[in-house]
């Protein structure tokens, strides 16, 4: 995304767009991919309730919110676009609100990396991450990318939270 501050993402946050539906795909790749043909599409809105969820000291992954989606309603996979997007919608009308705040920087991206999309990018959620205990360590040499330590042993299970 970009001009993140002439945009009103908690308008942008409640849109609907037609969702929650289920798609049929008839694309081999992806079913082949995905293990199915029957993709759901969250609203932006059910991202953000999840992110609200998690509590101080845990984490979750922007996969495994899609996977709980999907068993949930029906569906083989959530589309992974739509998903990383409004995580993102989700973490700035967090960041534009002064009450009824998101702990975004909970929610990782796959095997525990930081969103450098989020408000603040990587810098601010890796404070607000070891602020709240977790370690983070950083992989690469030219392209650096920052993960969660051990991050599966403090990822919350859906199933037991919701």
């Amino acid at each position: 995304m970009a001009n993140e501050d002439q945009k009103d993402f908690n308008v942008m946050l409640k849109r609907k767009n037609g969702m929650p539906k289920i798609q049929i795909i008839d694309d081999d790749a992806s079913i082949k991919k995905y293990g199915g043909n029957r993709m759901y599409f969250a609203p932006p809105i059910d991202y953000d309730m999840v992110m609200k969820k998690i509590p101080n000291g845990k984490v979750i992954t922007v996969g495994a919110i899609r996977e709980y989606f999907a068993r949930h309603h029906d569906a083989d996979f959530t589309d992974p676009i739509t998903a990383g997007i409004f995580v993102s919608i989700a973490a700035w009308a967090s960041h534009q609100r002064d009450e009824d705040k998101t702990p975004y920087w909970r929610t990782l991206k796959a095997k525990g990396e930081l969103n450098p999309k989020y408000p603040g990018g990587v810098v601010k959620q890796r404070s607000l991450l070891e602020a709240e205990g977790h370690e983070i360590i950083q992989r690469g040499r030219t392209n650096l990318r920052y993960y969660v330590k051990d991050y599966e042993n403090v990822c919350v299970n859906l199933e037991e939270l919701l």
